[in-house]
């Protein structure tokens, strides 16, 4: 069972009204659509909020490897330890996300911008639709 998770967050103002989004695929088919509004956050908020919710599906599911993609480079550089994390609003999610993620094999890939059309789709909708 190979499982994909695609990632995005969106904040309009940054800091303002967000979203995060989530597309999950167990073998190539849709397992589950996240989209969550998120209140007023900045665009790293967001996008660190999508894979916490991404990795609290996957624990619900006792999924317990999978690889991200997203298209944020901050974002993937920390969580594969290359860059540190420096932003307080950013630590505490971050350092939630490597407490219950522990236990898991969790691989994190940069992926451009029109690659992560769907998860960017589900971030904006949790906006609209708040």
């Amino acid at each position: 069972m190979e499982i994909k998770i695609y990632t995005d967050g969106a904040s309009r103002g940054n800091p303002g009204k967000s979203g995060a989004g989530a597309v999950i695929y167990q073998d190539d088919v849709i397992l589950e659509q996240i989209s969550k509004y998120l209140g007023i956050k900045t665009n790293n908020e967001a996008e660190y909020l999508a894979v916490l919710y991404s990795i609290r599906f996957l624990i619900e599911r006792k999924i317990n490897s999978a690889t991200f993609y997203c298209d944020s480079q901050l974002l993937v550089k920390q969580m594969n330890g290359e860059y540190k994390v420096k932003a307080k609003t950013i630590i505490p999610i971050y350092e939630e996300i490597k407490a219950i993620s522990k236990n898991l094999e969790l691989e994190f890939i940069w992926i451009r911008r029109e690659l992560n059309t769907l998860a960017d789709e589900l971030a904006n909708k949790a906006i609209d639709n708040k």
